[in-house]
């Protein structure tokens, strides 16, 4: 086996990406329109005085990097933007997407710049790219940089949905530019100046549904079947040569990654806050760590954005039929490569989220209330009567399912034995009337009758509910405790988050206080509760 990397310029880039699809002509980095082109070259903007906060070990790993070439000042500079390694060429790619609905034109990498396509030493493609590094031609009436309050919380959240088993995008480091950088966070005329930042993101391909919408918007159809043949070719190898067939299997297959990222969502508690068709990932990858937010207090209408706290058009339990939604605007937008007896094959491909979705569902449900298998004529009701226990007090979702193993399957016990390992997910002792302690009761003495019928022991059920159920998840104020800490120089808080976060579904006793509830001076508190698309 090879050692690993102890110089950047050792990694190996193929650049793919840009070496078979068109480029802007234009080279300068002025905003603009950008016609005929998948990508524009753009450099990352020198900073400062750049300082690496921390990096994930394990995407390291995955790009064949040892940890002294990590910890060097060379990786500081390179992944800040301040310099190249060999084989980097950078760019930013040309889309649109509907934002909220509504048609937005071009949108575009206006705050990622792409170093280029490295191989790993397994074959395996990483694309990476900084968030924060400066203007592009995409930026409109941005700066194109970022923040150290965001980029932590991307970086985090990255890693942790990896872990959590979530498909995801990556993130390799964290450097502070040295830089300031004035946002308003709440776009509420207080702008206020914060430390900037960069993360390099690290993923398969970055390619979103916004890349075909574009095209097909302005007619486009050659530039659309050049990245559409493109992206089978490279990131589907699987499929053979691209043709009307194979974009009715590619689209079935990106369906069907869809329906499996959304239930991965739905089952860990987390809402993305800002779905929209630019933030969808070809792969079934969640991309854009932005308003997002962790369901703590169990809501099917929340949402963490403030952009959305009116429609709440995201919100948690929404998220299924946006996402939906979102593949219909993808099935128009590569519509015109298929030939006009495709519409029912294309509407098929498309029924197939519906049906990944609830087949995934039912799979993840069932997993999550540690039964053998979902059976349909009973437990569809048990779990919609279980969420209607859950919203009707502030209860901690995350506490509550996983408590929710260590119920004994003992049917001789009292209602207070049945209760009491799960009093430490309510929120507002109050809200705990005796009628709705009567509907728990009988729910959890239904849900044991129903446990008893698969045959299984305690420690199974235990076992295989402890498996999907994390103990950990980066809850919001954890998050905000890092970024307060990190904002006064003090990473430990972050990488200690890092570290805890790989293992979500272990026992850690010695860090069980960030299992806890979320506090009560957190419920309103900016960045505990809501956020904004501002970073």
């Amino acid at each position: 086996m090879n050692p690993p990397i102890t110089h950047l310029d050792d990694l190996v880039f193929d650049n793919r990406f840009i070496k078979e699809l068109p480029a802007d002509p234009e080279t300068g980095n002025q905003r603009r329109q950008v016609f005929e082109a998948c990508y524009s070259y753009v450099s990352p903007t020198p900073v400062v005085q750049p300082e690496r906060v921390a990096y994930s070990r394990d995407i390291a790993h995955s790009l064949d990097l040892s940890e002294s070439v990590c910890a060097s000042d060379e990786f500081t500079q390179v992944f800040s933007g301040n310099r190249l390694s060999a084989g980097m060429q950078t760019y930013a790619t040309c889309y649109g997407g509907h934002q909220f609905g509504n048609w937005a034109g071009q949108l575009g990498d206006g705050r990622a710049i792409n170093l280029g396509d490295v191989i790993n030493r397994r074959g395996e493609r990483w694309a990476l790219q900084l968030k924060g590094a400066g203007p592009t031609p995409y930026s409109r009436n941005a700066d194109g940089l970022a923040v150290l309050r965001s980029s932590v919380r991307e970086f985090l959240c990255s890693e942790a949905m990896y872990h959590l088993g979530v498909p995801t995008t990556r993130a390799l480091s964290l450097v502070l530019t040295g830089e300031s950088v004035v946002r308003d966070m709440f776009y509420d005329g207080n702008p206020e100046v914060e430390p900037g930042a960069v993360v390099c993101r690290v993923a398969p391909s970055f390619t979103r549904f916004g890349h075909f919408q574009i095209f097909t918007a302005r007619q486009d159809i050659t530039r659309l079947k050049q990245l559409v043949d493109y992206t089978i070719r490279t990131d589907f190898p699987h499929l053979p040569t691209p043709s009307p067939a194979v974009y009715l299997s590619w689209f079935a297959e990106v369906c069907r990654r869809t329906a499996d990222m959304i239930v991965h969502w739905q089952r860990v508690g987390f809402v993305h806050g800002v779905m929209n068709t630019d933030n969808m990932s070809i792969l079934g990858l969640t991309i854009d760590y932005g308003p997002y937010g962790w369901l703590e207090n169990f809501d099917l209408n929340w949402t963490p954005n403030t952009t959305d706290a009116s429609e709440r058009r995201y919100r948690y339990g929404n998220q299924p039929a946006i996402a939906f939604w979102n593949l219909g605007q993808l099935a128009n937008a590569i519509y015109p490569l298929l030939e006009s007896q495709n519409l029912a094959s294309l509407q098929a491909a498309l029924t197939s989220y519906k049906e990944t979705f609830e087949q995934g569902w039912q799979a993840m449900m069932a997993n999550k209330l540690g039964l053998n298998a979902f059976d349909t004529t009973t437990d569809h009701a048990l779990c919609t009567d279980l969420f209607t226990l859950l919203q009707s007090v502030e209860t901690d979702m995350t506490i509550f399912f996983r408590q929710l193993a260590r119920l004994s399957l003992n049917t001789a016990a009292d209602n207070d034995e049945l209760i009491h390992p799960l009093t430490a997910a309510y929120y507002v002792p109050e809200q705990l009337t005796p009628a709705y302690y009567t509907q728990l009761c009988a729910w959890l003495k239904r849900y044991i009758k129903r446990v008893q019928a698969d045959t299984l022991s305690d420690e199974e059920r235990r076992t295989r509910m402890n498996a999907v159920n994390p103990k950990y998840v980066l809850r919001n104020y954890l998050a905000q405790l890092a970024i307060d800490k990190a904002e006064q120089h003090d990473f430990s808080m972050v990488n200690e988050l890092l570290e805890l976060l790989r293992h979500p579904y272990d026992e850690q006793p010695d860090k069980e206080t960030y299992a806890s509830k979320r506090p009560d001076w957190a419920r309103q508190r900016a960045g505990c509760s809501m956020l904004s698309c501002s970073s």
